[in-house]
């Protein structure tokens, strides 16, 4: 991990897609994605979003996987959320090299491909903790 992390995405795999947890969003999420599905912002928060105080997340599907995930992958690709487009350099994974090795068991891209340069998954690191503060606040 001290050059870089190995990480190519492998298209169609949608692994990330389905894994338990949650989408965290930001306000500038649900702009792009609400425009990209021709909503309002209001009819896709209604629709998609679960909000507290503090947190906005998309709503878990009766499925429970994503409710933009498609057979060949994210019906909202060029729309995606923060969480999703940054994906796997994340804090957590970025700079743990146990994390990063553990996360490979459930991604198949990470550990495939070029070098990204360590600054560079970093930086993306860097813009989720500034799109989501709140999931990184104690």
């Amino acid at each position: 991990m001290a050059q870089g992390l190995r990480f190519e995405c492998q298209r169609g795999c949608t692994d990330c897609c389905t894994q338990k947890g949650f989408v965290y969003l930001n306000e500038a999420d649900i702009v792009r994605a609400a425009a990209f599905v021709g909503m309002s912002e209001g009819e896709f928060e209604r629709r998609y979003v679960y909000r507290t105080r503090r947190k906005m997340r998309l709503r878990v599907a009766k499925h429970a996987h994503c409710h933009f995930l498609e057979e060949g992958g994210c019906g909202i690709h060029p729309a995606k959320p923060l969480q999703c487009r940054t994906f796997p350099f994340w804090p957590e994974l970025v700079e743990s090299a146990r994390e990063w090795k553990r996360a490979r068991g459930r991604c198949p891209g990470i550990g495939k491909g070029p070098l990204i340069q360590l600054e560079v998954a970093r930086a993306s690191a860097r813009e989720m903790l500034e799109g989501l503060p709140e999931l990184y606040q104690g």
